[in-house]
């Protein structure tokens, strides 16, 4: 693996949460360009070292995210205001695919859980819709 390809895999595995391109790119500074930070995470998520999911946010447009395929899954939830993720914790969905896989016939390999809305500091500020 080149020295970039580790350097965007050790900045996914030590982020806190999922990381857009750009998100990489600014934790490497100038260690690689945006062209080797694509090229990197394609590789990455290719080889099964990393995962990604495609984020639709009302207020910031759509954009892939990252993650670690070392680090174990979780599920986020994201604030379409301040664009945060706040991690829910692992994945709390196994008894479900069973019965999913159970009643349909099919065998679930891996799935993705974002949930959106507003965070509790951004609620306060914004009111409810009615």
């Amino acid at each position: 693996m080149t020295r970039a390809r580790e350097a965007v895999l050790a900045a996914l595995a030590a982020a806190d949460e999922p990381l857009s391109a750009a998100g990489v790119k600014a934790a490497l500074g100038d260690a690689c360009d945006q062209a080797t930070v694509y090229r990197a995470l394609h590789y990455l998520e290719e080889s099964g070292r990393a995962e990604s999911f495609v984020l639709h946010c009302s207020e910031h447009g759509v954009e892939r995210y990252y993650s670690s395929s070392a680090v174990a899954h979780r599920h986020w939830f994201h604030c379409e205001s301040c664009h945060r993720f706040l991690d829910l914790g692992s994945c709390r969905l196994g008894p479900m695919l069973g019965e999913v896989e159970a009643e349909t016939g099919v065998r679930v390999m891996r799935h993705t859980l974002y949930m959106t809305g507003l965070c509790p500091d951004c609620g306060r500020k914004r009111p409810e819709r009615g």
